[in-house]
């Protein structure tokens, strides 16, 4: 089973910075495309960033130049390095692991804040 775990979530200034990380369980997250997703109160949850096991990337439009995704596969880990944010990047951001045989798992998620 695996078990994705989120931090560093939290409240920052518009134009401010903030760092999430993700630390999955088992032997498979090195095979496994991770990608960084969001979602506000009444709204469906959407992609921001992806990194395939390869280390292939793709971002969403609105985060192009802002937010860079990275893996360090010895740590079973993801990053989403959030720049320059804006309030309209408020929401809670949820760590997506896809299997090769394409199952999903999710974890808790991580609220972030952009405010003055």
């Amino acid at each position: 089973q695996v078990q994705l775990v989120e931090s560093g979530g939290g409240l920052v200034q518009p134009g401010g910075s903030l760092r999430l990380s993700c630390a999955a369980s088992g032997s498979i997250f090195r095979f496994s495309t991770m990608g960084w997703y969001r979602q506000v109160p009444g709204k469906q949850r959407d992609l921001v960033a992806s990194i395939s096991g390869g280390g292939m990337s793709n971002y969403a439009d609105s985060v192009k130049g802002r937010f860079t995704i990275s893996r360090d596969n010895a740590k079973n880990t993801v990053y989403l390095q959030m720049n320059s944010l804006k309030p309209e990047d408020t929401a809670d951001y949820y760590c997506n692991l896809r299997t090769v045989s394409f199952s999903n798992y999710w974890g808790q998620g991580t609220q972030v804040t952009v405010s003055s």
